[in-house]
């Protein structure tokens, strides 16, 4: 059934690779990421909680991913800046090798990088957008780092952290339920504003609008 309906999908929305290509080569470039692991078996998975922020904003555009090296790829335009979405298809423990390909690729800087991933540490539902920092113990911001370094914006999304000891790794690979979808749907709506404010605004900007702003679900985390 869900192989069906993207393939219905693909049929209505745009074609995201090579649309007007010569014309947008000298759009100034981003690349946007959001982290998980691809494959069904994955899918609304808190692990892969960046896949849904960026399918979030195809879907708001009329854009399709297609299967490119190292993840499906998508393109938009924002006036007259040129986005990238990427989820790595490397799995998690292996982003590095997408991110870095890709930036490479396209010759972005790293300013121009925006990475989406999901965070332990913060309640679900609320966010926290930096410019750089340490990958606090995430292991797709973790092989980022070795590859790349840390000097580069990222977008925690908060998952929650309600689960007993020793009980992480199913905890992160398990599915949302639909109340807790509720509660993060909201924040997925900003996360895509935000997203746009980064390409508009900047971080620092972008940062200061969002970082302490309140979702539908209440007040965003400070950590």
């Amino acid at each position: 059934m869900m192989n069906l309906w993207m393939t219905i999908r693909r049929l209505f929305c745009r074609k995201s690779i090579d649309v007007q290509e010569h014309s947008i080569t000298e759009m100034e470039k981003y690349l946007i990421v959001g982290l998980g692991n691809p494959g069904p078996e994955y899918a609304g998975t808190r692990h892969n909680t960046g896949y849904m922020v960026l399918d979030a904003f195809a879907k708001a555009s009329n854009i399709c991913f297609e299967d490119k090296r190292y993840g499906y790829v998508a393109v938009a335009s924002l006036r007259g800046r040129r986005l990238i979405l990427l989820k790595p298809t490397t799995f998690m423990n292996l982003s590095g090798n997408a991110v870095r390909y890709w930036l490479q690729k396209e010759n972005i800087d790293q300013s121009h990088l925006l990475v989406i991933a999901d965070e332990l540490a913060l309640p679900l539902g609320t966010f926290r957008l930096k410019a750089n920092g340490s990958n606090g113990g995430h292991n797709g911001l973790g092989h980022i780092q070795q590859l790349i370094g840390q000097q580069y914006p990222r977008l925690r999304m908060g998952i929650g952290n309600e689960f007993r000891q020793g009980g992480q790794i199913d905890y992160v690979l398990g599915r949302y339920s639909d109340e807790e979808m509720q509660v993060l749907q909201p924040a997925i709506d900003t996360a895509v504003e935000i997203i746009k404010s980064f390409v508009l605004a900047g971080v620092d900007i972008t940062m200061n609008a969002y970082n302490r702003k309140k979702t539908g679900n209440g007040t965003n985390g400070k950590n």
